[in-house]
This record gives C-alpha cells, sequence and structure tokens, in this order.
C-alpha cells in the first residue's frame, strides 16, 4: 500500500478542486477562508505539534493528511462538514491506494475535529483539533468593508472610498476577531509539556471578550485535546497568559 504523504495530497487534482469547492461554499454563506492556505497551515502545523512531541513519524505524517483535508466536507455542507468529510476522504484515499488503517485513522480524525461533536480519542485527531482551532489570524477574512475600516483605524484609507460603509460594530464578530489577530503563534515545548498558543489582538477592532465569546468552546476542546498528548493547553493574548 502506498505512503501518501502531504506533498502527495497537494498535487492531486481531485482533493485541490474539492478543497476549492468546499471553500467558495463557505464564502457564499459569508464564513471566513477554508480552502487550500487553511488546509496548508493545518496539516502542516498537527504534523508538527507531534514532531515536536517525538511521536513516530508516521503518526505524524497521518496528522498532515487528516489537517490537509479536514475541511473537504464543506463542500457539501456546513452542517455536520466532519462526518461528511470523513466519508469523502475515504474514497479518495482508497482510490489512491491508502493502507486501509491509516484510512480509519485519517477519517476517525476528520470527523472529530469540530467542538461541537468531535472528540480527541487518538494522537492524530488530538493534533487536528489543536492545530485547526489555533489558525486565528486576519489573513482568513476576506470582507472587504471589514479590511477597509481597519485600514482607516490605520490613517491608510480615506473613509469616503471604503466599500460598503465603516462601522466597526456591524461587522460578523468571526471576522472581527480574526482581523483583530495580527500575529498567531502556536508553540509546543516537549520539555515542559506545554502547548501555548500566542496571540497579538488589535483591540481597536475587536475586544478579548470577544475573542471569548466565539472561541471558548474551541480553546476547551485544544484543552482536552492537550491533555490527550499528556500537555497542558494555555492562551496568551497581548502578552497576557489568560489560561
Amino acid at each position: 500500500m502506498t505512503k501518501l504523504t502531504l506533498d502527495d495530497l497537494k498535487n492531486n487534482k481531485k482533493i485541490r478542486i474539492y478543497l476549492e469547492k468546499a471553500d467558495a461554499h463557505l464564502a457564499g454563506i459569508g464564513y471566513t477562508e477554508h480552502g487550500l492556505r487553511h488546509a496548508n497551515i493545518v496539516g502542516k502545523r498537527a504534523q508538527d505539534i507531534l514532531l515536536k512531541l517525538n511521536y513516530k513519524d508516521g503518526d505524524a505524517r497521518l496528522a498532515a493528511i487528516a489537517g490537509f483535508l479536514h475541511d473537504i466536507g464543506n463542500m457539501v455542507g456546513r452542517v455536520n462538514h466532519g462526518q461528511a468529510g470523513a466519508l469523502l476522504v475515504r474514497a479518495i484515499l482508497e482510490d489512491i491506494g491508502m493502507d486501509i488503517e491509516d484510512i480509519v485513522l485519517v477519517m476517525g480524525a476528520i470527523a472529530n475535529h469540530e467542538e461541537d461533536t468531535g472528540d480527541p480519542t487518538n494522537i492524530v485527531s488530538a493534533s487536528l483539533i489543536i492545530a485547526d482551532k489555533s489558525d486565528v489570524h486576519r489573513s482568513r477574512v476576506r470582507n472587504p468593508s471589514l479590511i477597509s475600516a481597519a485600514l482607516i483605524l490605520d490613517n491608510k484609507m480615506d473613509p469616503m472610498s471604503a466599500p460598503g460603509g465603516t462601522t466597526m460594530g456591524f461587522y460578523d464578530i468571526h471576522d472581527r476577531v480574526n482581523y483583530a489577530a495580527t500575529e498567531s503563534e502556536l508553540k509546543v515545548d516537549p520539555i515542559e509539556k506545554s502547548i501555548v498558543l500566542e496571540l497579538s489582538i488589535d483591540t481597536r477592532i475587536s475586544g478579548v471578550m470577544d475573542y471569548f465569546e466565539i472561541f471558548l468552546s474551541r480553546m476547551i476542546i485544544c484543552r482536552r485535546a492537550a491533555k490527550f498528548l499528556g500537555c497542558d493547553f494555555h492562551l496568551i493574548i497581548n502578552k497576557v497568559r489568560l489560561s
């Protein structure tokens, strides 16, 4: 059976089309970016988490694959996209010739990456959860009005030329929180057994409490996932440790 790598998936035309269409669906309903950019970051980050914690290369390889494919189910709808994605990747990975035991692990991780329905029950799913939920950054935002408003705050745009208005309070909270995150870094310390998400948030765009309003459940499942990996999970925002 084929030992697939992350690069194999990136070069697969069918997978790229699926991910592009999944992201197009989310763009149509007003969601932040969930396409190839997010897939690449989550795949690489899930792999790095396990490698830094000294897990086997094979486990890290599967984490990278699960991370890259985890949002493919958005192609058929946002609700239960984890479960839909797990079924979609089964056929794809079988066609490529992946070992069935590896396929099952990837399917399980994808099906369990959402905080409302998922559980970290193995190291692949645990690393995927943390990698996915830690991708908070302004590069995910595609709302031109919000971006214009932020530029106005920095005196880089004339308010009269901004599309769609400029009142920050009217924008979707997910957009505001992501656009406020100017820096995002996940730090894994195998000695201290800690996983730390460190964010810099522009509080002119979104307050820290806004972050907790929408991300608290995500941070809780990250804590559970880190515990499964034998680590503590911590959140630092603007150099202040909050958990």
